[in-house]
Parts: C-alpha cells; structure tokens; sequence
C-alpha cells in the first residue's frame, strides 16, 4: 500500500540530485555579478561568457532527464549514470587534444591579436584551391602555453555544454545494451576527434564554412547553435550504435506510443531545455561579436518561438489518437523544435520560426513510428526523433528563409558588401525590402553541409561501434565456450548473508519519513 508514497519519494530525490547541481554550479556567478570583497566589479564580457556557458550547462541536464523518463527503472539508473562517466572523460579527450583539433585555426579567419596561439591549420588541399580548406586544427594541445587567452579559455568554455550533449545522446542510447566499457570508449572518441573535427569544419573556420569564399555559396554552411555538428552529428553516430548493439525487436501487432515512466522527469527536462537555450546560442565570444544586436534579440526569440511551436504537433496528435497528451512526446517535439531552431535562429523571421519548430516537432510522432515499428530499434530516448531529422528541416530552411537582416560579415564573407548591397547579411530566397536573395547558392551550402555531418557520423560510427561490437561479441562468446552448461547448479545465499553481486537491486537511499522504512 505504501508503494507508491516510495516511488514518489524516490523520483523526487532523482530530480534533486540533478537538478541541485546545476543550480548550485549557478551560485558563484551571482558573486561575481557583485565583484568581489573589495568592491571591484567583473569586467563585462568575461562575465557574459560565463554566465551563459553556465546557463548552457542546463540544456544537457534537461535532455538527460528527458531521455532517462522514458527507460525502465534499471536502464534509466545506467543510462543516467553512463551519461555523467561519458561527460566526464570526453571533456578529459576535448581539453587533451580535441579543442586543437576544433579551434587550432581559428586565428587564421579572425585575425585577433587574442587567437595568436591558434593559428596552424592542415588541409589536404594547396592554398591554390583557395584559403580556408582546413580539416583539422593542429595547436592549443592541452590548452598550455602563454598563447592561452581569456578569448581561447572562453572558446573552450562555450563548447562545453555542446560537447556534453553531442556526446551524451549516443551513449544514452545504447547504455544497458553496450557494454560499460564500450560507451566510455565511444565518449572519449567523440570528445577527443569525432566532434572536435566536425566543429572544427563548421565553427573552428574550416572548409565548410569557407564555402562562401571559396565557391561563392552564400555565406558557407549556416549552423549557429550546432544543429548539424552537433545534433545531427550525434543522431548519425547514434543511428549505428543502436544498429549494432539493440537487438531489432519482434513486430508488434500494433503499434502503442513510447513510454512514459515518470512523467515529472519529462516536465523538469523541459523546463531546463528552455532555460539554456538562450546560453546555449550566445556563450561563444566570436558569434557575438561577429552579430549585432538585432541579430541576437531575434535570436534568443526565434529559438524559444520554434521550441514552443514544436509541442503543438505531438500534444494534438497523442490527444487525437490516445484521448490524451503524452508527456514524452511533447517534450521531445519540444526538443525537436528547438533544434531545428538553433539552425539559424538569428537570421530568419519570427514566422519563419515558428514554421519550422512546427515541422520539426510534428516529426516526432511519426519518426517515433518508423523507428520502433518499422525499423524495430529499441530508441527509448529518442535519439534520432529529437535530433536528426529536427536538425535537418532547420539547417534546410536556413538557406530559404534567412533575410539579410543579420549577419553582416558573418564567417568572413561579405564584409563590405553582400550579392552588391552594402550591410546585407546572411540570405536565402526570402529576404527583406533592399536586399537581394541568395539563392540556390545558400541553400546549397546548407545541402553540403548536413551531407557532410551525416556522412562523417555514420563513417565514424561504423569504424568505432563495429570493431567494439565484434570484440565485446567474442569475449561474451568465449566465456558461453568456458561454460557451456547452462544447467549448473547457481550459489546458494544462506539466510541474512549479502546477495552476489549481480543480484543486487539498485535503489535510491531510503526517506526517513517513509513509514515503510
């Protein structure tokens, strides 16, 4: 009878222990809003920067608990747990060597007396095919030397929370059906090559985001807030760990909506996402100063606009088909529409946004469908639903929508002037009175670019998830070989004696007030 009182208690606690560390990471910065003792006050920017890669940090804790909502309580006890080892070693990896490989360059686009330490670049190609075909990053190793900058450190700092979540995401996936040991490996490729070279492509300076002065497309692949190097990216390397580890499932006689365990974790996650959302677009130094004011304003509004609009689709079509809404699903076409959102949220209109964060969300229902039924892979936390194809009808309509408002200058392209008119910014077809369109020249460039992050995800997921499946595969088949007979006696466990270890059931601490305790 006392059951339930449990299991509210103990859901309870689980928001607490991960939500009350993001808001006590949160405490320091009110002290440095005040300066310190002596009465000196923090200088503007770096308080800026930090504050919203703080604030950032709550998108990843509210996809966590978004994703965790939906799994059996022992999965999502692992998937949680895998989610914080993960983080933890591919910020090891980034800081080690994938922050050279993203941001080694940088310097040779921004030519800012602060990037000194990061000016050497490989390309495979000679500077007779133009400048700003870099693949790859090759200094800042360790973030040591006197080149280190307040700038440099602020770049690290900014790509934190997209590390986390680009890292996270897969290996919530298939944490409980891969081996412990084999997600860690796959965080540490992540953090320390799998991401760094794809932002080092898009944010780092390299080639695709020179496809504007190299081939004249626009102003080279638009991704403000990560939508392709980051959720794209995670959901095409996602896509081939569920692939190889989760079993396909039989084929169910009807198809039944995903889950919903604990719903309270869905609504916490929501609430987070929205509030780093804002951090989450504004903590790298170089997008805000290369935007003006406008382009920023909109921004923070455009990408909230396509989040809230991104509900609508689920919340009626679980109401329409079940008599009610469904919490996981509203989130994730929450998630959904603030991906496609972060696409390119400072450069298209409020309409515009809205539009896409409606079509971005009204994909989660019916890729919910083709993933677990059609497909039939276990994607309980909804990798692929909230981050592939959201991302990929926002980076496609960043080419279409965006209106030469915003983005003057924006990746070193048109600085002077733009398509022949002087302040014009980043365009697609529909631009706004005075401007000329872009167009298919930045629609192409977005083409390019979302091609590239679901090759390379896929690419690199195959390299890293077939060999550790095959491996892990051999050691579970050699120890079946050892022992062969499945009939053998298990160890008894006397009366009062501890349980063996894999017999142990995980549970949260027990509340003092619980009568059952």
């Amino acid at each position: 009878m006392n059951k339930p009182h449990v299991n509210r208690f103990a859901r309870f606690r689980c928001v607490l222990w991960i939500g009350l560390p993001a808001l006590l990471a949160l405490s320091p910065l009110a002290a440095v809003a005040q300066g310190d003792a002596s009465g000196t006050p923090a200088s503007t920017p770096v308080f800026w920067y930090i504050l919203s890669a703080a604030v950032a940090m709550l998108t990843a804790v509210g996809l966590v608990l978004i994703g965790v909502a939906g799994l059996e309580t022992e999965r999502a006890w692992d998937a949680a747990l895998g989610a914080v080892a993960a983080i933890s070693l591919a910020t090891l990896a980034y800081w080690a060597v994938g922050f050279a490989l993203q941001f080694g360059g940088i310097g040779l686009v921004y030519m800012r007396p602060e990037l000194r330490g990061l000016v050497w670049e490989w390309s495979p190609l000679s500077v007779d095919w133009g400048v700003g075909w870099g693949v790859a990053g090759l200094s800042g190793w360790f973030l040591a030397g006197s080149d280190m900058t307040a700038l440099v450190y602020a770049l690290f700092l900014s790509h934190l929370p997209w590390l986390f979540v680009v890292t996270l995401l897969p290996v919530m996936a298939v944490r409980g059906r891969a081996p412990m040991l084999a997600t860690l490996v796959i965080a540490l490729l992540i953090g320390g090559i799998v991401y760094p070279l794809a932002g080092n492509w898009v944010q780092g300076g390299g080639w695709l985001s020179a496809l504007g002065r190299n081939l004249n497309l626009g102003h080279g692949f638009l991704d403000v807030g990560g939508a392709g190097s980051v959720f794209l990216l995670a959901a095409a390397f996602g896509l081939v760990a569920l692939v190889v580890w989760t079993p396909r499932r039989a084929a169910a006689a009807s198809a039944h909506l995903p889950p919903d365990y604990q719903p309270l974790l869905t609504v916490a996650g929501s609430l987070l996402v929205l509030a780093g959302l804002i951090g989450w677009l504004w903590s790298n130094p170089l997008q805000v100063a290369a935007l003006s004011d406008l382009g920023m304003m909109r921004g923070s509004v455009n990408v909230l606009l396509s989040a809230a609009a991104g509900v609508v689709a689920p919340l009626l079509y679980t109401w329409f088909v079940a008599g009610q809404s469904h919490p996981t699903l509203a989130a994730r076409g929450l998630v959904a529409g603030a991906v496609a959102g972060l696409a390119a949220a400072p450069f298209i209109q409020p309409a515009p946004a809205l539009l896409i964060g409606a079509l971005a969300g009204a994909t989660t229902p019916l890729l919910a469908y083709v993933i677990d039924h059609l497909l039939r892979l276990d994607d309980a936390t909804g990798l692929v639903v909230t981050a592939g194809a959201p991302a990929m009808v926002g980076l496609l309509f960043a080419g279409v929508f965006a209106d030469g408002a915003a983005g003057v200058g924006w990746q070193v392209t048109g600085v002077d002037n733009f398509m022949g008119v002087a302040r014009q910014g980043v365009s697609g077809l529909f631009v706004a009175t005075g401007f000329q369109p872009d167009f298919p020249g930045q629609f192409q460039a977005q083409l390019i670019g979302m091609a590239a992050m679901i090759v390379w995800g896929v690419l690199t997921g195959v390299v890293a998830c077939a060999p550790l499946g095959l491996l892990f595969w051999g050691f579970q088949h050699s120890e079946r070989t050892t022992h062969p007979d499945p009939e053998l006696p298990l160890p008894r466990v006397t009366a009062g004696a501890e349980p063996p270890a894999p017999e142990r059931r995980r549970s949260f601490p027990p509340v003092p007030s619980d009568p059952s305790t």
